[in-house]
């Protein structure tokens, strides 16, 4: 009997000794884009997929989606379709900073786009056979008809916390800031405008949110755990569109950024002093 008790108080001391050999630390939970980027074609264009807006297009590479619009012969709303090509430089001859014309169409006065609806080709540039019809998105946002055309007079912070790292000129991986937070504390809009990118596929931004707040001013909110907004949606300044969460490092974060003309600047140049 004595020889059975023993064995018996061996077995959970095995299975302890088990379970310490094998564990593991829990997996770090990934926030960031889950989707690389399609490299360009050999003439230096851009092959659109399910899910891209030329305004996260251009927002990629660093670029006024104005100017790209121009470029391509694309006119407001600026629709794409999947498997259209899309012209990243002028062509051969035209001002990179002329936004008033391209090689395709003749444009004007571009205004702002109306509702994101689907991802087009315009006349110019008819879409492949073989590409999938696209579907509309519709949003219960609020609508305006008309995009202000002036940049913002104020900003506000996006969310509180410490900026743990700020912007660097010319430093792709430093953008803009890093605030430091808590994992589903609210991320805000930094001030007025309209929402024209909520998704996650831009590598290195997460679940990103893209608002447009002047022809020519956008703020970025990346890294967030939720998106509560949608594409069309118009925002007021102070409203809850996200919740943080973490960046591909685990750190509790929200990427902040502001760009003119598609080129990061410094936010703390707008936003008001802490």
């Amino acid at each position: 009997m004595k020889v059975i008790a023993k064995g018996l108080l061996a077995v959970p001391l095995l299975i302890t000794l088990v379970a310490c050999g094998h564990h593991r630390p829990a997996p770090i939970e990934e926030y960031s884009a889950t989707r690389m980027k399609s490299p360009l074609s050999a003439d230096g264009t851009y092959h659109v997929r399910p899910g891209d807006t030329l305004y996260a297009i251009a927002f990629s590479y660093g670029l006024d989606h104005r100017e790209v619009a121009a470029w391509n012969g694309i006119p407001s709303p600026y629709v794409i379709y999947p498997g259209q090509n899309i012209r990243l430089s002028p062509p051969a001859g035209e001002d990179a900073r002329h936004t008033g014309k391209s090689s395709a169409v003749q444009i004007t006065g571009i205004k702002a786009p109306g509702e994101v609806t689907t991802r087009a080709h315009t006349a110019s540039t008819p879409p492949p056979a073989t590409a999938t019809k696209p579907t509309v998105q519709t949003s219960p946002a609020r609508k305006t008809s008309n995009q202000s055309s002036t940049d913002p007079k104020s900003w506000r912070w996006p969310t509180s916390g410490r900026v743990l790292r700020g912007y660097v000129a010319g430093d792709p991986a430093r953008n803009g800031l890093d605030i430091a937070g808590k994992e589903g504390q609210p991320v805000k809009a930094s001030s007025a405008g309209k929402v024209v990118y909520s998704g996650n596929g831009l590598i290195g931004y997460g679940e990103l949110i893209i608002i447009k707040h002047s022809e020519r001013m956008l703020s970025a909110y990346a890294h967030n755990r939720v998106r509560l907004v949608q594409e069309g949606e118009q925002v007021s300044a102070g409203q809850k569109i996200a919740e943080m969460g973490r960046n591909d490092q685990n750190e509790q974060l929200l990427h902040f950024e502001i760009r003119i003309r598609g080129k990061p600047v410094n936010p703390l140049r707008y936003l008001p002093a802490k």
